[in-house]
């Protein structure tokens, strides 16, 4: 099928077709030419490879290639053809795959390769899929940039200023340049869907556990407050059905019995019956700019018009969840974490913000508590907040806080008689080393971590020039450093890809899906009006 040259590169003979024309194959397309026979996986994967070089040259978005995809090529069955039969895939840096690093762009986790594929990487290539490359993130995961010092800045693909997200920021730019048809992220606040939102492409945060876990590198292990999920990118929302699809199948089941056995409905992605939709524009913590509001009501209409029923929506107490629960929660452990993981490295500048937080003495952040209270009341309650818990009893009773907190929203939900709900994304893409600087605006994403909902992206428009003029305008929530730094963080943006966020109910990861690929199908229409 296929031969490796002296200097490593794979040359298929008889490649059927030109790259540009393997390429330009949508996911679907790709995988009906494959199964039929028409393409050849060596010729795909030699596309794939060469684009994502010449990808990588432009964004530094790979850490890693994969040698091994030569030797799986070889040995793929054609007798056999699971679901991703010959489709190469690339994965997220914590993604472990054996013999190789998982970093989280850490120094600690250097030249220590897995001793095993997790299992999604397993099932996987029991489906017949290639993984090939492994992605860049943002130092220790937490940050919605993408740097770190070991392998440096990923850029964004539509403006090499800014930042392509984080943390799946290496799978975002990849996928959205054509070096790779579909990926795998994790997300525990966002992780899918903001680089998702801010490259243009789809990106899907499944309920914790639908999918394995097992062998995925954690950000901040043991914290139970926010739940962290892996999860399907791609650029169209019938190639994230795919992947759920294909990965929701009895060797997952078998391989990690943790992990609920329940296949893919495809009843409910295919069905047709009109949605009672719930939407916001604003969950009263972070003030979307004006771009970001006219991408939710745009999309909101043209639900409207094509028969569903749109029902205004409030959230319940963000600000108080984000304080008390998410803030609290991921500062019980008072940064030992996260400090632990840093030590004896070199801190990334995009990070500087976020360990200042978490390492600034407790005296000190009650003095900056008391100074800011009178002219930046948001950032100062945050910042009492950062404190955490200080026994085992309070973290059990911030637990139950936060189950009480998710029984209410659903209560509210159901209450609304609510199918799914339309929501804000972040976005458009920060210039880098903003994003970094404005913790309130992950808001919108980690309240969706700490319900367990499903929840992902979808792109619906771009930034106007009158969105720009609005811009101008834009005071946020209170006009306080946090709005402020991100109305300067978005400035210049016309062009840019904007998102709306897609939710259901836990478990109802293909009603979710099913309200993403309408958002695509009714914006795809208007377009070609």
């Amino acid at each position: 099928m296929a031969e490796v040259l002296e200097d490593g590169a794979l040359y298929p003979k008889g490649r059927s077709g030109d790259i540009e024309s393997i390429l330009s194959l949508s996911l679907m397309d790709l995988q009906g030419r494959l199964q039929e026979g028409s393409l050849s996986p060596d010729g795909v994967l030699f596309a794939y490879m060469e684009k994502a070089l010449e990808v990588n040259e432009l964004l530094n978005c790979i850490t890693d290639f994969l040698p091994e995809c030569q030797t799986q090529l070889k040995n793929l069955d054609e007798k056999k053809k699971g679901l991703l039969y010959g489709i190469p895939v690339s994965i997220k840096d914590n993604v472990n795959y054996k013999g190789h690093d998982s970093t989280c762009g850490l120094k600690k986790f250097l030249h220590q390769p897995a001793a095993e594929d997790s299992v999604l990487v397993q099932v996987l290539k029991k489906q017949g899929a290639i993984p090939f490359v492994k992605t860049n993130v943002p130092q220790s995961l937490l940050s919605f940039d993408c740097s770190n010092p070991i392998f440096g800045q990923t850029i964004n693909p539509h403006d090499h200023k800014r930042t392509p997200g984080g943390s799946s920021g290496g799978e975002s730019a990849l996928i959205a340049s054509g070096g790779s048809v579909f990926g795998i992220g994790s997300d525990i606040g966002g992780s899918i869907r903001v680089p998702a939102a801010f490259c243009g492409i789809c990106g899907f945060k499944p309920t914790e556990n639908r999918l394995s876990s097992k062998g995925i590198r954690v950000s901040v292990p043991g914290q139970k407050i926010a739940s962290a999920a892996v999860g399907p990118m791609a650029r169209d929302v019938d190639s994230l059905a795919l992947c759920m699809r294909a990965l929701l199948c009895e060797d997952m089941f078998q391989l990690d019995p943790s992990v609920p056995p329940i296949p893919f409905n495809d009843e409910v992605f295919s069905s047709s019956k009109p949605l009672r939709i719930g939407y916001y524009e604003s969950d009263d913590f972070w003030i979307p700019n004006a771009s970001m509001k006219r991408a939710v009501m745009e999309t909101k209409q043209l639900l409207e018009n094509a028969g569903h029923t749109l029902v205004p929506f409030k959230p319940l107490r963000t600000q108080t969840a984000l304080n008390e629960l998410v803030i609290r929660g991921i500062s019980s452990d008072d940064g030992c974490t996260l400090k632990e993981r840093l030590k004896g490295d070199i801190i990334d500048p995009t990070l500087k913000d976020l360990l200042f937080v978490n390492t600034t003495s407790k005296i000190l952040k009650k003095i900056l508590y008391f100074l800011l209270k009178p002219f930046s009341p948001r950032i100062s309650e945050t910042l009492k907040y950062l404190d955490g818990v200080k026994s085992v009893h309070e973290l059990w009773k911030l637990h139950a806080a936060r189950q009480a907190y998710c029984d209410e929203y659903i209560d509210n939900w159901k209450s609304a008689k609510l199918d799914v709900l339309l929501c804000p994304e972040f976005g458009p893409a920060l210039t880098v080393g903003y994003v970094g600087k404005v913790i309130a605006s992950s808001s919108c994403n980690i309240i969706f971590n700490v319900l367990n909902v499903p929840s992902g992206v979808v792109p619906v428009s771009t930034v106007t020039e009158q969105d720009e003029e609005d811009l101008k305008s834009y005071v946020g929530y209170c006009n306080d450093l946090w709005d402020r730094t991100f109305k300067e963080g978005v400035s210049g943006a016309v062009g840019l890809p904007l998102a709306v966020q897609c939710v259901a109910l836990p478990w109802q990861d293909e009603l979710c899906l099913r309200l993403m690929k309408e958002v695509e199908r009714v914006t795809q229409k208007k377009k070609m009006v």
